[in-house]
């Protein structure tokens, strides 16, 4: 299983610089990939270009790069969930090193441990979290720990029960979050030197909220957290001491004039690397959410909606002022231009087709 890139950050024949992307896609439905996308971009226009693809990676619905650039991990987003680690080969090859089984149903979100001693997966129709240890090779070893979240919430048909959805450390590496859909909370773990978690605490959102995903201020005080099931984006105070977050103000995603159907669903909360804006991408009303963030990251300010050209937008990335949003129900990924001053986003290079795009990862090495 080997899919081979243009290689490292480069200047082409055209003068061109470019640099290497990783994809993330559903390899079991319906016009999905056949594994992790490749592609290169123009670090100038963020235009995309197809470069192959590492085929046999079943459902690699989320990525994650090493610190280092030198490898990829995977989720396996099936009712048998799993893992994988891929080595990068200097010429940007790619290969699987090894996968390992996370014990949980459908993993969707993985993250590193500051550590860097451990990979953690959220497994969503379980609602359970997993910890693997990383070897020397940059491969995984047996699970050490699976810890799965209690409760539900008032949606019968999505909060039924626990649905971890995203699972990252915070700002300064103390601490590792897990928001769970399925019950309106946000859990806080310490990562022991065992590969196991233990429950520092645990913040309760609004009912019927939804949370998704979670996205801390630079600063480390706060977190911005979107609400899937009610179009909203909360604001949380976070003590990087204790690791407590204490939810605030809850903003809509949506401008006041947006139509009732379809049914939104907020999927990605992006930070930019400045701290100044926050983008949310809408599924549904198909648009990308600006945020002001002030009063040192305490609050968010709605500005606007921009369509994002594309349908049902799920993941977001920054590379540059370039951003990216894999559009999953048009098969497209679409770039925007940030502007550094107002945060808005203007059209920066065509739509890329892609098979089922749901996730982004620009390489760190190019």
């Amino acid at each position: 299983m080997i899919g081979s890139t243009a290689g490292t950050t480069a200047v082409n024949a055209a003068g061109t610089r470019t640099s290497r992307a990783y994809l993330g896609t559903y390899t079991t439905w319906e016009g999905g990939g056949t594994g992790i996308g490749i592609a290169s971009y123009d670090t100038a226009t963020g235009a995309l270009t197809a470069t192959g693809a590492l085929e046999g990676v079943v459902n690699p619905s989320f990525l994650v790069e090493s610190p280092d650039g030198r490898h990829l991990y995977a989720v396996g987003e099936t009712s048998e969930g799993t893992v994988t680690a891929v080595a990068v080969a200097d010429d940007g090859t790619l290969s699987v090193v090894g996968t390992q089984p996370t014990g949980g149903a459908d993993p969707c979100h993985l993250t590193l441990d500051p550590s860097g001693r451990f990979l953690l997966a959220a497994n969503y129709s379980s609602g359970s979290v997993s910890v693997h240890p990383l070897r020397a090779d940059g491969g995984l070893g047996e699970r050490t720990d699976l810890v799965r979240h209690s409760g539900s919430g008032p949606d019968p048909e999505r909060q039924e029960g626990p649905h971890a959805h995203q699972v990252l450390p915070d700002v300064a590496g103390r601490y590792v979050v897990a928001v769970d859909l399925g019950t309106d909370e946000v859990t806080t773990y310490t990562v022991e030197d065992a590969g196991t978690l233990t429950t520092t605490s645990t913040a309760a959102f609004p009912a019927g909220m939804g949370p998704r995903h979670l996205a801390f201020h630079p600063g480390g005080e706060f977190a911005y957290v979107a609400g899937e099931l009610d179009s909203t984006v909360v604001t949380a105070a976070y003590d990087q001491a204790t690791g407590v977050l204490t939810p605030g103000r809850a903003v809509s995603t949506l401008p006041p004039d947006a139509p009732g159907t379809p049914r939104n669903y907020p999927a990605e909360v992006l930070v930019s690397p400045c701290g100044r804006f926050v983008h949310v991408s809408n599924r549904g009303h198909d648009s990308i959410a600006l945020f002001a963030v002030e009063e040192d990251g305490a609050v968010l300010r709605f500005v606007e909606t921009v369509p994002v050209g594309g349908a049902y937008p799920r993941h977001l990335a920054r590379s540059g002022d370039l951003l990216f949003a894999t559009n999953q129900n048009s098969g497209t990924v679409t770039v925007f231009r940030v502007d550094g001053e107002s945060g808005r986003l203007s059209p920066a290079a065509p739509a890329f087709t892609a098979p089922v795009p749901v996730c982004f990862v620009p390489a760190r090495n190019g």
